[in-house]
């Protein structure tokens, strides 16, 4: 689970990292994985990219291998899904909103 600051108890690792509109951090407990654990990252919306970007970041520094997403949503038109694949992640999703 990552969740925004101060929102689990424990011991936390975290990664900040920017928005259009600023900057934000997500956390997860230090142990929740590890080296050479296989984690699909599972999320709502999937828009520009950004906080899904910030989650593998965390997760591939404490040696987490992520190479699937997936998303209820994605609205193709803001590049986020494009942005995981550049980074080697597949993205599946369930639909899409594209805009006008």
């Amino acid at each position: 689970m990552l969740r925004k600051p101060g929102k689990l108890p424990g011991k936390r690792v975290g990664v900040d990292y920017e928005l259009e509109y600023g900057s934000d951090r997500l956390e997860m407990h230090a142990d929740a994985c590890g080296e050479g654990m296989r984690v699909v990252l599972v999320d709502d919306l999937i828009a520009t990219g950004g906080t899904a970007l910030a989650a593998i970041e965390l997760l591939r520094s404490v040696g987490a291998v992520i190479d699937r997403a997936a998303f209820v949503i994605d609205l193709p038109d803001l590049g986020g899904a494009d942005r995981l694949r550049d980074s080697g992640v597949a993205v599946h999703h369930l639909v899409a909103f594209e805009g006008d």
